[in-house]
């Protein structure tokens, strides 16, 4: 794929929705990705965790589909089916044979526009989202970073968990959810998206015969959205947690949204710099030459509205000061020495390759799309590498300076109990 051309067709439908199709001739396989704009970012606080539990709830059948028979649809013709939920969207995709296409997109469909969410269906399906909840508040690495999460967003939704809580779910209905999914599963916030072996005619066709028949919308309480302000100091704190061998240190700095996409592209590359591989600057030193921590990694995630930097490491409580003011040190050497050109160069070559190995599959390609759709527009998947080869070493100084402050993070230390 090159990145002067968007490689796939771009479709709205009279009804509001988009359809991007890619057709891939030389694969029999073809996959059809539908993500919806209403992950938890747009639960009210009182309903939060509604947006994952409706994930499930639409497996759970509709007045046409009884619950397990979509399953037997997808996986009768060999297919497998699966769905996500994240603060900015929800989506649902399956992977089929193309002959199969016919069978499998209108019971995806019916699934996804007309959801029945039965009552008993509800009960059972609410205990399985509560044990999800409890099997991660046994995870230490889940629970420091949604600790650390709370402590940077403070007011956005960002800080809330996408798994809501065990009091919040006992207290949710099934109208509720029906009135949750009824106003914001509309064609105006889906995208579906099918890449592989499929011509676009038949895709096209196939798409609108399917993607029709929408409940009417009605309303349901909206999401309070407050814009996050900048951390201006060090935000700190310390759990404990039974049974853990190895302490966690995390810390995290507010980025970019996806109206600041260079921004963004910038710290992707300065997480590689920092913490990515045994040549990265963090590992590099406080890994392999000081041996003051197990292991350490750095991580960008853009999201729509504000994103998150992170530095993690596991290490031995007695060493945690040390190595967050060795970081610190380091980030202060960042700010204030440009990056030489072989090192941003070493950089630019992992995360242009890493591209490329994440874009070879009708299922990346049509998660790639997706994802860029709904937070942001398609094109913007395929201008990454193009982006950032483009980069200076003073620019990437000048992102650092914006966005990785020394003085102003949050940090979460977890230690054994």
């Amino acid at each position: 794929m090159t990145a002067s051309r968007f490689p796939a067709d771009v479709f709205r439908l009279d009804n509001g929705l988009t359809v991007i199709h890619q057709h891939m001739p030389a694969t029999p396989v073809v996959v059809v990705d539908v993500w919806v704009r209403a992950g938890a970012i747009v639960e009210p606080e009182e309903w939060c965790g509604m947006a994952h539990f409706l994930e499930h709830m639409i497996f759970k059948g509709t007045n046409k589909l009884a619950p397990g028979v979509f399953d037997a649809v997808i996986e009768n013709r060999g297919g497998v089916s699966n769905a996500a939920t994240s603060h900015d969207y929800a989506h649902f995709f399956i992977t089929t044979a193309a002959q199969y296409l016919e069978d499998t997109v209108p019971a995806l469909a019916e699934l996804l526009l007309n959801a029945a969410i039965p009552e008993e269906e509800f009960v059972r399906e609410r205990d399985v989202v509560l044990e999800e909840i409890r099997s991660c508040s046994d995870d230490p690495d889940f629970g420091a970073f949604q600790a650390l999460t709370e402590s940077i967003y403070q007011r956005h939704p960002y800080g809330r968990s996408i798994l809501g809580t065990e009091v919040k779910l006992m207290e949710y209905t099934p109208e509720q959810m029906r009135s949750f999914h009824r106003c914001h599963y509309q064609p105006e916030n889906m995208t579906v998206v099918i890449v592989g072996g499929v011509a676009k005619e038949i895709a096209l066709k196939l798409v609108q015969r399917s993607f029709q028949d929408f409940s009417l919308p009605v309303d349901c309480p909206q999401a309070q959205i407050e814009a996050e302000p900048p951390i201006t100091e060090i935000r700190c704190q310390e759990l404990f947690f039974p049974r853990l061998e190895q302490s966690r240190l995390l810390m995290g700095w507010m980025g970019p949204g996806v109206d600041q996409l260079k921004d963004a592209y910038g710290l992707d590359l300065l997480s590689v710099l920092l913490a990515d591989g045994r040549s990265s600057r963090l590992v590099r030193e406080l890994r392999e030459e000081l041996g003051l921590v197990q292991g350490i990694s750095s991580n960008f995630s853009l999201q729509r509205d504000s994103s998150l930097f992170t530095i993690s490491a596991c290490l031995d409580s007695h060493y945690l000061e040390q190595v967050e003011a060795l970081i610190c040190s380091r980030l202060c050497q960042l700010l204030s020495e440009p990056v030489s050109e072989a090192e941003l160069a070493r950089c630019k070559r992992l995360l242009c390759n890493d591209y490329a190995f994440s874009t070879e599959t009708p299922t990346q390609l049509a998660g790639l799309y997706g994802y860029y759709n709904t937070i942001a527009n398609p094109e913007v998947a395929v201008t990454y590498p193009e982006q950032i080869k483009l980069f200076k070493s003073s620019e990437i100084q000048q992102i650092a300076q914006r966005y990785l402050s020394p003085k102003f993070y949050a940090v979460t230390v977890l230690k054994p109990a």
